[in-house]
């Protein structure tokens, strides 16, 4: 099965009362684009999960983003008693000059000022908190991935009817071969004939007759688009990042069904020709968000 290029995945891990959250996203891109976010703490290890992440990828403009929740009583807090006794001199010293009384409960005014108290933050992650940040990178890797398939499925199912529209309009290009030739045949003949008085080599005649009908002949075309969509199916069949080389196929099945429509020479063979490159179109257009 092919993969959608574009992707959505999140998961979340605990550790130590702290939530860790991880979300991947991924759009079109001819290479690999990594954009990495994450806490500070965590930067040391950022190759290690590019490392991680590069394999799955594989190509595309990818926004992978790590950031944490933390339990308030999960956080140690300090009272910063030098900011303490600052605020409790400067309340008094403000309560003398301005003749009002000191607050009946100073605690609940001081423990509102900034920097009473001070929350203490680890610059470092521990290897234990490392992994779990890897799990739930990990997590959200597996949502991502599976995401992509879903989007692949829908993606070949389209393809799988384009391809069966585009052999059906070939087929259809069948009956007018006969009917063609016969036509150009009998139009040279009336051009021929309104040369009143001119002389010809009627065998020549039939010899460049049957050489040009040859030369407009699409049989080699019809069969090399047949091998075409055939190896476009096996190549889905595949899976796996399949993207570039299917891109590849549909601009050789286009050079067919272009060589088909220069050699058409009737309205009804030509109108088969644009409906079948209408389809293609369709097919190049979403091998785009094949990975």
């Amino acid at each position: 099965m092919i993969l959608s290029m574009t992707g959505y995945g999140k998961a979340t891990a605990t550790f130590g009362g702290k939530k860790i959250h991880a979300e991947i996203r991924s759009l079109n891109s001819k290479n690999l684009d990594l954009s990495l976010r994450m806490p500070a703490r965590y930067h040391e290890r950022e190759m290690e999960l590019r490392r991680q992440l590069t394999p799955l990828l594989v190509r595309g403009k990818a926004d992978v983003t790590v950031w944490t929740e933390e339990e308030a009583a999960a956080v140690p807090a300090a009272i910063n008693a030098e900011a303490v006794r600052a605020y409790a001199e400067q309340l008094r010293e403000v309560s003398r000059a301005a003749g009002i009384a000191e607050p009946a409960d100073p605690w609940t005014v001081l423990t509102r000022l900034p920097d009473v108290v001070r929350t203490e933050v680890r610059d470092e992650a521990t290897d234990e908190e490392w992994q779990a940040v890897a799990a739930a990178v990990e997590a959200a890797a597996e949502a991502f991935q599976a995401f992509r398939q879903q989007e692949g499925a829908a993606l070949e199912k389209k393809f799988a009817e384009k391809l069966d529209n585009i052999a059906a309009l070939m087929a259809q290009v069948e009956p007018f071969e006969t009917l063609r030739t016969d036509k150009i045949r009998q139009r040279l003949e009336e051009r021929l004939a309104e040369l009143v008085g001119i002389d010809y080599d009627r065998a020549r005649l039939e010899q460049e007759m049957i050489f040009y009908i040859e030369k407009l002949d699409i049989s080699e075309e019809k069969q090399r688009l047949a091998n075409h969509l055939a190896y476009f199916r096996a190549t889905m069949a595949e899976g796996g990042a399949q993207g570039k080389k299917l891109g590849f196929i549909a601009q050789e099945m286009g050079r067919e069904i272009n060589t088909t429509g220069s050699k058409s020479n009737l309205a009804e063979m030509q109108n088969l020709v644009v409906r079948m490159k209408d389809e293609l179109e369709q097919i190049k257009e979403q091998v785009l968000n094949v990975l």
